[in-house]
C-alpha cells in the first residue's frame, strides 16, 4: 500500500510543528522519520495514523483518501514504544484482542482467530510464550508481542513510534536485525519515527530527516551519509570535528595549525570532518599541521575511538584508527601524534562542498 502525504500542516496555537509537507511512500518501502525532539516526525506519524488532523493537506492510502478518515477505519497497525500491552492478558489474548473486537459480521471464528495468533506467535518467535503475562517477558519479548498484536488485523499499513527506544543497546540491535527481515518476508509498508541514527540507516530504504517542522532531507541512507543537503543533517548524522581558521592563498591557519584548502577563498572559514575521515601520523607534512594530544581511549569493536585535544582546537576531537594502525603508533593516553584529514566539509556555500585534497 502506497501512501502520499501532499502539503500536511499543523500548528498547535502560536506554535508551528509542522511546515506543508509532501512526502510519497512506495508499496512495501519502509521509511524511518529521523530527527530530534521537536522536529515534528512523531506529529507526523500520528496525523498519518488518524491520532491527529493536520491544518491542510491530503493524506492517500493508495487511492483512498484517507485525510478526514477515523483512525479505526485506515486499517493501521500501530506499534508504541512502552508496548501498551494488557498487563492481565495472556500473549496469546493480547495478540487476539483486536480480532475479538472486530464488529460481529467481519468478526473470524474462534478457530480461524487461534490459528491467525499462532501463526503470528510462531512468526516473531513467542509460540511457547502464548500462556505467558507481559510482565513474564523481557523487554525485547514484550516488544515483539506488540508488533504481532499490530500485525494480526493485516493492516495496509504499519506505524512504529520509537518502537526500540526503551529497550538496550543489545536487543535494539537485534530486533532491529529481526524487523528488517520480517519486513522483507511481509513486504508491508511501513513508517517508524526514531532519534537514533544508526537505527534510522540500519533500518530504513529511506529515511527522511526533519528539523523544526521541516524536511531538511529524503535519501537512502548511502546517500543521505556520503551527500548531506545541508549543515544540520551532516552534523545530526553522528560525530562532527569543527576547524575554524583564516585562510590565505588556499591555506587555513589556526594557531600553530595549518591545513590546505583548494578552491577555498580567503577569509574566515569554517570546515567540518568525521572522525574516521582523520588520519594519525608521527609527523606532519607540507599540506598538514595539525599537532594533538591523545586523551582519551575507547576501544569499541573493528575500530578504537581517541579522543584529541590540542591548543588551537576549540573543542576535542574525536577520531576512529583501525586496530592495526593504533598498535603500529603505540598509542597511548598523552602521545603527541598529528591529525592528517582525508576529507573536508564546506557548509558556508550555497551548495555543500566537500575537499579531498592529497595530503
Amino acid at each position: 500500500m502506497s501512501i502520499r502525504i501532499a502539503q500536511i500542516d499543523k500548528t498547535y496555537g502560536r506554535t508551528r510543528a509542522l511546515e506543508p509537507i509532501d512526502l510519497d511512500i512506495h508499496d512495501g518501502e519502509l521509511i524511518g522519520l529521523l530527527g530530534p525532539s521537536g522536529s515534528g516526525k512523531t506529529t507526523l506519524l500520528r496525523i498519518v495514523a488518524g491520532l491527529e488532523q493536520a491544518d491542510g493537506g491530503t493524506i492517500h492510502f493508495g487511492e483512498r483518501d484517507v485525510t478526514h478518515v477515523h483512525v479505526r477505519e485506515r486499517r493501521i497497525g500501530f506499534v508504541f514504544q512502552h508496548y501498551a500491552l494488557f498487563r492481565h492478558m495472556s500473549v496469546f489474548d493480547n495478540v487476539a484482542f483486536g480480532l475479538h473486537a472486530l464488529p460481529r459480521a467481519q468478526r473470524p471464528s474462534s478457530g480461524e482467530i487461534r490459528t491467525r495468533v499462532m501463526q503470528l506467535l510462531e512468526m516473531v518467535k513467542l509460540s511457547d510464550f502464548a500462556a505467558r503475562y507481559p510482565a513474564q517477558l523481557s523487554g525485547g519479548q514484550q516488544q515483539r508481542v506488540a508488533l504481532a498484536r499490530a500485525l494480526a488485523l493485516k493492516p495496509d499499513v504499519l506505524l512504529l513510534d520509537e518502537p526500540f527506544g526503551a529497550l538496550d543497546a543489545k536487543v535494539r540491535q537485534e530486533l532491529r536485525r529481526w524487523l528488517r527481515h520480517l519486513h522483507e518476508e511481509l513486504h508491508f509498508t511501513s513508517l517508524f519515527v526514531t532519534h537514533d541514527q544508526e537505527e534510522a540507516l540500519e533500518l530504513s530504504d529511506r529515511v527522511v530527516v526533519m528539523s523544526n517542522g521541516r524536511v531538511e532531507q529524503i535519501a537512502t541512507p548511502d546517500v543521505l551519509y556520503r551527500q548531506p543537503a545541508n549543515r544540520f543533517v551532516f552534523e545530526f548524522l553522528g560525530e562532527v570535528n569543527r576547524l575554524e581558521g583564516d585562510v590565505e592563498d588556499e591555506l587555513l591557519t589556526c594557531g600553530n595549525a595549518r591545513v590546505a584548502v583548494p578552491e577555498v577563498g580567503d577569509g574566515r572559514h569554517e570546515l567540518l570532518l568525521r572522525p574516521h575521515e582523520i588520519r594519525l601520523a608521527e609527523h606532519a607534512n607540507d599540506r598538514a599541521h595539525l599537532p594533538v594530544t591523545v586523551t582519551a581511549i575507547v576501544p569499541v569493536g573493528a575500530e578504537v575511538r581517541l579522543e584529541l585535544e590540542a591548543d588551537w582546537l576549540g573543542e576535542p576531537w574525536q577520531a576512529a584508527v583501525s586496530h592495526a594502525d593504533f598498535d603500529r603508533l603505540a598509542i597511548t593516553r598523552g602521545k603527541r601524534l598529528f591529525a592528517i584529514p582525508s576529507q573536508l566539509h564546506r557548509f558556508d556555500t550555497a551548495r555543500p562542498q566537500t575537499l579531498a585534497p592529497s595530503f
